[in-house]
């Protein structure tokens, strides 16, 4: 992504930033005035996705900084290390309202619905508004900023579930759909957490992205003219873009260069890798 992208982008992402902490307010408010679970539950997920905003703006500025001797890969590994954070933040907030839901369930409270509808529909329009500008900013290209995208878009979900909330109160004074709709958001955030979760640690671990199957890979490489055998195969993600791999390769012919670029070709061609370090040797 060219600099003057990301700068646009990270405009956008501190506007979302702005925008998600004056609704997090709002939502406190509203959900002290109302006496709502739901709506306090909602608002700590707003502030969680200000959080994961501003922490994939400053992660993309890290991993836009150049490889040194230091860090001879570069930065691109910060950006995954934010996005695992925003990630565990979602399973922590998640698993904390599900206790505060079933402490509100055994000491249940009056709740204003109206106040839980007005500020719920105010928060769908929000998220909603937010979610654009954070997919704009890059959410299809960045693990990092697409980490924060669902912060968004699991938020604008359950601003749904509230405002459901606040008519089953209104019209049927059915308190419970209160804590009903904080479990609901929870698992849902915990679910998208533990699933980003997992992507970000494969990631870190150096294990074979899902979309490279080794053992394809090996027949590939194998096929190739003047090529006896491939082993050694090494395969992993820098980013979640960036694939690399090494190899070593046993030959039937002195032409290695022949070889290298014909294995290169594959490589990129068939499974989107582009880096490699291959070790040929004569047999």
């Amino acid at each position: 992504m060219a600099p003057q992208h990301n700068q646009s982008g990270d405009g956008k992402l501190g506007i979302a930033v702005l925008i998600n902490v004056l609704l997090t307010i709002a939502q406190v408010v509203g959900g002290l005035l109302s006496g709502s679970l739901a709506l306090i539950a909602d608002a700590l997920h707003n502030l969680s996705d200000a959080g994961a905003i501003f922490i994939a703006i400053i992660a993309r500025k890290i991993g836009n900084k150049s490889a040194n001797k230091t860090m001879t890969y570069g930065y691109k590994r910060a950006e995954i290390i934010a996005a695992l954070i925003n990630s565990t933040s979602l399973i922590v907030i998640g698993t904390y309202l599900i206790y505060e839901a079933i402490g509100k369930y055994f000491n249940p409270s009056p709740i204003d619905g109206w106040i839980v509808l007005w500020v719920a529909g105010i928060a769908l329009l929000v998220d909603v508004a937010t979610a654009v500008i954070t997919y704009t900013a890059g959410a299809k290209d960045n693990i990092n900023i697409r980490a924060a995208f669902i912060h968004n878009i699991s938020d604008a979900l359950a601003s749904i579930v509230v405002i459901i909330a606040g008519l089953m109160i209104i019209y049927y004074q059915l308190y419970i759909f209160d804590v009903v709709a904080t479990i609901g958001i929870s698992i849902y955030v915990i679910y998208h957490g533990l699933s980003m979760v997992n992507k970000c640690t494969m990631i870190i671990m150096q294990a074979t992205p899902e979309s490279v199957n080794i053992i394809d890979l090996q027949r590939a490489l194998e096929k190739i003219a003047g090529v006896e055998s491939a082993a050694h195969i090494h395969v992993w993600q820098l980013d979640d873009k960036s694939i690399f791999m090494e190899a070593h390769m046993k030959l039937n012919t002195h032409d290695h260069e022949r070889v290298k670029t014909a294995t290169r070709e594959i490589l990129k061609s068939d499974f989107g890798i582009t880096h490699s370090t291959l070790e040929t040797k004569r047999i």
